[in-house]
């Protein structure tokens, strides 16, 4: 198990979020609602704290304010940091606190509407987070660049997001050897078969799916859903996700077929059950459900789901919408479920035609 989970988030002013309180799962938590209401942003913003943490070990406080502004800023590309304020008449003021467990003090910061790249921090935990390495999988896989997209990153102004450079950097790294390559051999062993006997390698800075009977397949050549499960078996290999961690996967549904879906599901079971900690955003109902029966038979795996909801108030402009959430324990709790209710309409229409 990840050795310090994300235990919970308060964010205020924060993008869509007028003030959301939000308890994790240290195993699994599947974050929906509907388009809009921030739950990419949600993730990034989780990934981008981690990751200030991990990168920065025992920072000063005067180390770790500008590491955590130009990871938000890396991470969701705005024209300056205050971009990232909600949208309010005058001035406003973002404060985020993040709770992991394990860690006394949590980390806690705040920027202006008007920052640049300014960020106040108030609290952060001394503990290392060198164990839990975060990992953040956009909804297009990654695995058809390579090392020359890193070397570009690098080098010129690019419109990417910054945690593509950092995954394919993770994906880049060489498989483990000894003990840990071993268990990480055993966690590989069920995508085997998701990948139809193959096996994920690199050479030259590019990525390879090897096939019994068949040879190399050049990671562009194959499927999106094989490159999906190809990402995480490179991640597994070389210890980024290996019994520990952190995942934050947005729409891994997007552009896959319900089979390939079936088996992002269990991709994703399996890694919790084996210590990740997993942040999952979706819009599939077919994703969902498939998580839930297999949820079924899953003991070790208490799962949270966190709905997002956007509403607009009485006489006010569309831009200062706000958004709730929810945090539960069964899916059916939650007080609104954007995917199931736009597919039971469908559903009534169809049967009424």
């Amino acid at each position: 198990m990840a050795k310090h989970p994300v235990a919970g988030l308060k964010a205020e002013a924060f993008g869509p979020f007028e003030a959301i309180n939000v308890e994790f799962s240290r195993s699994l938590n599947v974050v929906l609602g509907d388009n809009s209401t921030g739950k990419s942003q949600l993730l990034k913003l989780l990934y981008a704290a981690t990751r200030s943490l991990r990168e920065n070990p025992g920072a000063t406080k005067r180390e770790l304010q500008p590491a955590i502004a130009d990871k938000l800023v890396g991470t969701f590309r705005p024209d300056s940091l205050g971009r990232l304020s909600r949208r309010v008449q005058g001035t406003a003021r973002s404060s985020v606190r993040l709770k992991l467990e394990g860690v006394g003090t949590p980390l806690e910061f705040s920027f202006s509407s008007r920052s640049r790249t300014e960020v106040e921090l108030a609290k952060h935990p001394m503990e290392a987070l060198e164990e839990d390495q975060p990992v953040f999988m956009p909804s297009h896989e990654l695995l058809s660049l390579g090392a020359d997209f890193v070397s570009l990153y690098d080098t010129y102004q690019t419109p990417f997001e910054e945690t593509w450079r950092d995954t394919v950097q993770l994906l880049l790294l060489p498989a483990l050897r000894g003990p840990r390559g071993r268990r990480a051999n055993e966690l590989l062993a069920p995508f085997s078969e998701l990948l139809q006997g193959g096996t994920v390698s690199e050479g030259g800075g590019r990525f390879y799916l090897h096939q019994p009977g068949i040879g190399n397949l050049e990671a562009p050549l194959l499927a999106e859903g094989h490159r999906k499960l190809a990402m995480i078996v490179r991640l597994i290999s070389s210890g980024a996700l290996l019994e520990s961690g952190y995942l934050f996967w947005d729409e891994p549904e997007a552009n896959l077929n319900p089979s390939s879906q079936k088996a992002v599901a269990h991709a994703l079971i399996h890694l919790a059950r084996h210590g990740v900690q997993i942040f999952v955003a979706t819009h599939s109902t077919f994703l969902l459900r498939e998580l839930e029966m297999t949820l079924e038979n899953e003991r070790d795996i208490v799962p949270r789901f966190i709905g997002l909801q956007r509403s607009t108030d009485d006489g006010q402009p569309d831009a200062a919408a706000r958004v709730t959430a929810a945090s539960v324990a069964v899916m059916e709790n939650l007080p609104f479920i954007a995917a199931l209710e736009a597919e039971a309409r469908q559903a009534d229409d169809y049967l009424g035609m």
